[in-house]
């Protein structure tokens, strides 16, 4: 009878332990295990577009300046309205009614929220560098084509178990392949005159659009950037993709700001048309995040220095940054004090696909504001639960 009791008491105890174990792995499966629902990261740049105008709309300064502005009737009747928040809207639609009210929007100097480059020259090639090396390296100092010796985000994410063959870029600026250095990288790359990959979609039309296009801005036009990238999207699946505009930068150059504000609002126009197309794909519904950035901003203290940007105009150090995705909380514009560094966009697009970037010469924390915080189990949690374990 005593030797049934206590094999009863040590059965009693074995399910006890087998419980209270079933119950730990439970609470560690959701957390210490969980993960983000983002699977796909899409990253999109706008040349030179200044935050201004994203938040303000279009700056009567520039618009109804004849110098700048060819036809001020047609261009106003376009994008003026005396309200600003209309502007913004009339500038960049999908922006304000998309991203604002499902996303966050982070830049507006006005109400607080600062987005700075942490490089020293504030153009293009140490601003892609940035973004995507998360280094603002001070030896990064033109935009000549240069290979870049610095491991960038992307490449990293392409030797990851799940991410190889993965990773895509799409460009204007035919700097790109030198920046993301398309040699070292092994991600797939297509700038200005590659030809759109023959197994897409519409690819030999593509092509010859390409090649007897007349070029105003001297490589291809962002459209055919970007409809090659949709086309790739939709053939090939990459779970990491970058687009990079470019006709802004170039427009703004020229002081031409009626071109200008119309390539933003084209460059709106074929985000609203990415966005549409990932939700419509099993693959990426409700699985992709969209970060929209730039490399730079502009002049804008003394009007005509809106055509140039570089160390010597401060205001050029001054960006915006958009997205939206499963796992970030809706905070639409942010307007309360913040300070996020163009640095920190590689380390986040590796963590919202579950990667941990450091770039050995700079650590830079993820752009908190972009991430859900996570539940995560507490230090002593196991301790406490075998403690109860006789």
């Amino acid at each position: 009878m005593f030797s049934y009791k206590m094999s009863m008491i040590q059965l009693f105890t074995v399910v006890k332990k087998i419980v209270l174990v079933y119950l730990l792995f439970i609470v560690c499966s959701n957390t210490c295990f969980s993960q983000y629902k983002t699977e796909n990261v899409v990253i999109v740049t706008m040349d030179g577009m200044r935050w201004q105008e994203v938040f303000t709309g279009a700056d009567s300064a520039l618009l109804f300046n004849k110098t700048y502005s060819r036809d001020i009737n047609g261009t106003a009747e376009k994008f003026w309205d005396t309200c600003s928040n209309k502007r913004r809207e009339m500038l960049f639609p999908f922006v304000w009614s998309v991203i604002a009210t499902q996303g966050q929007l982070h830049g507006n100097r006005n109400t607080g929220s600062l987005v700075n480059v942490a490089n020293p020259y504030r153009f293009s090639y140490p601003g892609y560098n940035e973004i995507f090396t998360g280094y603002p390296d001070t030896a990064v100092d033109s935009n000549d084509k240069i290979i870049n010796k610095n491991r960038n985000v992307l490449e990293f994410i392409n030797q990851q178990q799940g991410y190889t063959g993965k990773v895509a870029v799409f460009s204007t600026w035919d700097v790109f392949p030198y920046i993301l250095n398309k040699w070292r990288s092994g991600i797939y790359m297509n700038s200005n005159d590659d030809l759109i990959d023959s197994t897409t979609d519409h690819s030999g039309l593509l092509n010859d659009i390409q090649n007897l296009s007349s070029k105003p801005i001297d490589v291809r036009l962002d459209v055919l950037t970007y409809i090659g990238a949709r086309e790739y999207l939709k053939v090939k699946s990459p779970k990491v993709l970058c687009i990079g505009f470019d006709e802004t930068d170039d427009f703004a150059h020229k002081g031409d700001y009626e071109q200008y504000l119309k390539s933003a609002h084209s460059q709106d126009a074929m985000i609203a048309d990415l966005w549409h197309t990932l939700q419509s794909l099993p693959q990426y519904r409700d699985k992709t995040t969209l970060i929209i950035t730039c490399d730079h901003g502009r002049g804008d203290k003394i009007k005509d220095n809106w055509t140039d940007h570089g160390d010597e105009i401060m205001e050029s150090g001054e960006i915006w940054m958009a997205a939206i995705g499963p796992d970030m909380p809706v905070t639409g514009e942010v307007k309360q004090p913040e300070l996020i560094y163009q640095k920190q966009l590689a380390p986040t697009i590796a963590k919202l696909v579950g990667f941990d970037f450091i770039n050995t010469q700079s650590v830079n924390a993820p752009i908190a504001g972009l991430l859900k915080p996570q539940f995560t189990v507490p230090a002593d949690l196991t301790v406490r639960a075998y403690s109860l374990i006789p």
